[in-house]
């Protein structure tokens, strides 16, 4: 009796077991097919956006009127986007594919800085037409490689499941031709890269932010960029310290500084150029647990660090609180104006009121003696260019970097419409509305709520 039991009752097991991995099977193969599916569907939607890409650059290079020009640059620009969504979808992180997509970018940047601008006043110069010659060769050639990978895709009906997972594991596919393909349109682009000559004026913003060319002062080394660390991360005694010099044939080298506290054994990393010994980050990961201050004392806390560091003539513009950890953001003032592009964040803890995080990244690339200028507009000019349900409550001169990446001269209106804050920029030599910018609201508190 009792063996016919346990024989029932392993039959059970045996054909619940199988039921579950069939079950188990079912999900996966579903999971597979979606997949696939998807990444079928980005890599032709990227085949179709290069082919209407570099028609629409061409198009371009036919024209010679704003009307016609501008919004042909416009549509440039948004398919770019497009065809970098698409590469986002392909299971291609695991294959270098940077180069291609920074030429979609250099793209992008290009067209969006020419089309928002008045091309009646500024039309194109020769360098940029040279440019849209430039950039609409080097589109047909990736749109040429990308139609033979389309070509074999279809032809062999290559999976690119099989690409990623043989990715995954570092093994060769058993079939190269996608993972072929796209190295083929990397190599294209990484020789467009190396051998363009356009003009520096339009190099993508990201890569002129990269510098630090305005800071002075003179070299320091390893033993100076651990002492400077250690003042700013005021840990006393003998802290466990690791140091990192930037690599050879960097144009502007840093170390990365790493000391351990020896009573908290919390660690505390830091960047530090060499020319000058200047912070570009600084950051403790210490566990804040519960909050003791509030954000005015906090934002004391932050303005005498700034000014024990000597960072001058700052205004506090910005301030929030995550957790138990509040964030203050100030600017460079110079004769009551805000000069928005020299920004330096602060993190303080509210248990205690330490500094837990800084970054001046910003403020070493922008940072240096300016010419504010005079306005052309009055305030009160400026200020009838604000929409009427607008109810301003704050208003200011302020220097700010616009779509073009130029710095123009602008007056801020802090305004209000019902619960939202906006900060409005008008331009104080030409009236335009330069920018606009919703504030962040206070974060709800969920955790009371059933």
């Amino acid at each position: 009796m009792i063996r016919n039991i346990m024989i029932a009752v392993l039959a059970v097991a045996v054909i619940g077991t199988g039921y579950w991995g069939y079950q188990e099977h079912q999900e996966k193969n579903a999971f597979m097919v979606n997949a696939e599916n998807n990444y079928q569907r980005a890599f032709h939607d990227l085949s179709y956006q290069m082919d209407v890409l570099h028609d629409e650059i061409g198009n371009t290079l036919a024209m010679n009127t704003r009307k016609s020009l501008s919004p042909a640059l416009t549509d440039v620009w948004r398919i770019t986007s497009e065809a970098q969504l698409d590469v986002g979808q392909l299971p291609l992180s695991l294959m270098p594919f940077n180069k291609t997509e920074e030429f979609l970018s250099d793209i992008g940047d290009f067209s969006y800085q020419t089309a928002v601008r008045d091309l009646e006043k500024e039309p194109l110069s020769d360098k940029e037409y040279k440019r849209l010659q430039s950039l609409h060769k080097e589109a047909g050639e990736v749109q040429n490689e990308l139609r033979k990978v389309q070509y074999q895709v279809m032809k062999n009906n290559l999976r690119w499941m099989d690409v990623e997972t043989a990715l995954a594991a570092n093994e060769e596919p058993a079939d190269n031709t996608i993972v072929d393909g796209f190295k083929t349109v990397e190599k294209t682009v990484k020789g467009y890269g190396e051998t363009s000559n356009l003009d520096p004026d339009y190099s993508s913003r990201q890569q002129k932010q990269e510098n630090f060319e305005h800071i002075k002062g003179k070299q320091i080394s390893k033993k100076e960029a651990v002492a400077k660390a250690r003042k700013y991360a005021n840990i006393s005694g003998s802290p466990k310290a690791r140091v990192e010099e930037s690599g050879k044939g960097s144009e502007f080298g840093f170390y990365s500084v790493s000391l351990t506290d020896p009573k908290t054994k919390s660690e505390v990393n830091m960047d530090i150029t060499k020319q000058g010994g200047y912070p570009i980050w600084y950051i403790n990961t210490r566990d804040v647990n519960r909050s003791r201050i509030d954000l005015n004392t906090a934002s004391n806390k932050a303005v005498a660090f700034l000014k024990a560091h000597d960072f001058d003539s700052l205004d506090l513009y910005e301030s929030a609180q995550y957790d138990n950890i509040g964030l203050f953001n100030f600017v460079t003032s110079v004769d009551g104006v805000r000069v928005y592009p020299d920004s330096v964040k602060v993190k303080v803890a509210l248990d205690d009121g330490s500094i837990i995080g800084f970054s001046a990244d910003e403020f070493l690339k922008s940072h240096k003696v300016r010419e504010i200028g005079k306005t052309s507009v009055s305030l009160k000019d400026a200020r009838a260019k604000i929409n009427p349900n607008v109810k301003v409550m704050e208003e200011r001169k302020a220097l700010i970097e616009n779509d073009l990446g130029e710095e123009v001269l602008c007056y801020e209106f802090l305004g209000t419409i019902g619960e939202d804050t906006y900060r409005i920029f008008i331009n104080a030599n030409t009236s335009e509305e330069e920018k606009v910018e919703k504030l962040k609201n206070s974060e709800p508190v969920y955790e009371n709520i059933v």
